[in-house]
């Protein structure tokens, strides 16, 4: 058996018998409802900050941790709280920037969650609860495997190591190129693993190569001065939600493709996927067909999508007979790679002007634009990222686009050009990130830890060829 094997084989036993641990780290992150958006308790994101932090601080990894915000824009408002710890390298080893984020969706209506939302509970081999997968078990996951390397290694390894665990990335990670800037030094790194996506199945790992970007505005769509009797003034005023549903009506063709002159699509080969998945990993009833043309990943992973996930209105319970004046949309669109998020939003907007029914006034705001990202898969780390996936899971990897979007990795390189970023996962399709029930598959978590901390011992015995960029 060859020094290299032993130190392998530590490092694999570690990470297996660190699972126990690592889930009640988890299950106690998820209690902990840290929604950054403002309507929220804040204080729960602090606390939330402090316990990834203390997570940190207990693998015996680190040289220093701290909590720091960054200010938004030159606002002077800072940041949601973030956990950076650092541990330099030692003589010519490299040095990996570890990202995920402690913030999590929210919960949305309680009543469809099959049990509470900030409770975690197991139920068939996944994990139930906000944040369990996106993105607390990436948290977890880097912990797990640092505690796996330390446990298996001690203090001899040469690795250096950044951990960057974010407070606000759901809320639109409004302070991170700031904090990237702030933390220039302590963050710069050869290799960058951000475990914020996810797998091909709950079996089968996937590197994920490219990502849409997103375009995500407000809408304010306005025909009247003021409320009016819709008996008076019905059949000659337009109302705001009758011009409303006109004009959204034209962003799709009749297939329900986007129909939005400027927006444009990314020309490359999917692998196979029949609308039976499709059906069964997205809860697509019969009846209800899909929309788009062409290869069914082509159109989540390589076209344009917009969608509708906001509405100012009057409710059900409160509606009366009367002609809206106004009505307020969240539009959120993804950008096939290969086109800029902000080149996506302004032919999306002067679409909408364009198409303005019956002189609508159309107002713009609240946007925010990140871009695509596509991976060079050629480098050093991402072989060995590939080949540590294949060991912890114990299939080989595949590399896979994803419909959704991290506009922060356009930050990533543009600060540190010459990073190597790999984007991995604990999701799989049954996850519902972001959705009532979100859960986190047991086994995948177990796996997701064991290639994590294989792939910290290669880094670690790593030499890159040339010196990470300035």
């Amino acid at each position: 058996m060859t020094s290299e094997q032993t130190r392998k084989d530590a490092v694999r036993t570690a990470a297996a018998a660190g699972i126990p641990r690592a889930l009640a780290d988890l299950g106690s992150l998820v209690r902990i409802p840290s929604v950054a958006w403002p309507a929220f308790d804040q204080a729960q994101v602090q606390r939330s900050a402090e316990a990834v932090a203390a997570l940190a601080a207990s693998t015996g990894v680190f040289d220093r941790v701290e909590i720091a915000r960054s200010a938004v824009d030159d606002t002077g408002e800072l940041g949601q709280p973030a956990v950076l710890a650092t541990r330099a390298a030692r003589g010519s080893a490299p040095t990996v920037l570890l990202y995920a984020h402690h913030d999590v969706q929210p919960a949305g209506d309680d009543e469809l969650w099959e049990s509470p939302p900030f409770e975690p509970t197991v139920r068939d081999g996944r994990l139930y609860g906000r944040g369990a997968a996106d993105d607390k078990a990436g948290v977890v996951v880097h912990i797990a495997a640092l505690r796996a390397l330390h446990d298996a290694l001690g203090d001899s390894f040469d690795l250096g190591v950044a951990l960057f665990v974010e407070g606000e990335e759901e809320y639109g990670s409004r302070s991170f190129a700031r904090f990237l800037q702030d933390h220039r030094d302590a963050l710069r790194a050869d290799a960058i693993v951000v475990a914020d996506s996810g797998n091909w199945d709950a079996r089968t790992p996937a590197l994920t190569v490219s990502l849409r970007g997103n375009a995500r505005f407000t809408l304010t769509v306005r025909t009247l001065d003021h409320a009016s009797h819709s008996g008076m003034f019905g059949g000659a005023v337009p109302d705001a939600m009758m011009a409303t549903v006109r004009l959204l009506a034209t962003l799709w063709d009749a297939d329900g493709s986007v129909a939005v002159a400027g927006l444009r699509g990314r020309d490359a080969q999917t692998p196979g996927y029949d609308e039976e998945t499709l059906r069964d990993e997205a809860g697509l009833p019969e009846g209800v067909s899909p929309i788009g043309t062409g290869p069914i990943l082509g159109r989540i992973w390589n076209k344009p999508a917009i969608t509708v996930t906001g509405l100012d209105f009057t409710s059900v319970e409160a509606a009366s007979n009367t002609l809206s004046p106004v009505v307020r949309v969240v539009v959120s669109a993804r950008v096939a790679p290969g086109q800029s998020a902000r080149d996506a939003y302004e032919a999306i907007e002067a679409h909408l002007r364009a198409h303005a029914p019956f002189g609508a006034q159309l107002t713009f705001s609240d946007v925010d634009c990140g871009d695509a990202f596509l991976v060079d898969t050629g480098g050093w780390a991402v072989d060995l990222a590939r080949d540590s996936l294949a060991e912890g899971y114990g299939v080989p990897a595949v590399d896979v686009g994803v419909g959704g979007s991290i506009p922060f990795i356009a930050d990533l390189v543009k600060t540190f050009p010459g990073a190597q970023i790999l984007v991995t996962g604990v999701e799989d399709p049954h996850t519902r990130a972001h959705s009532p029930d979100e859960s986190l598959h047991l086994d995948t978590f177990r796996r997701a830890v064991a290639a994590e901390a294989l792939l910290l011992e290669k880094l670690d015995a790593h030499r890159p060829d040339t010196p990470q960029d300035a």
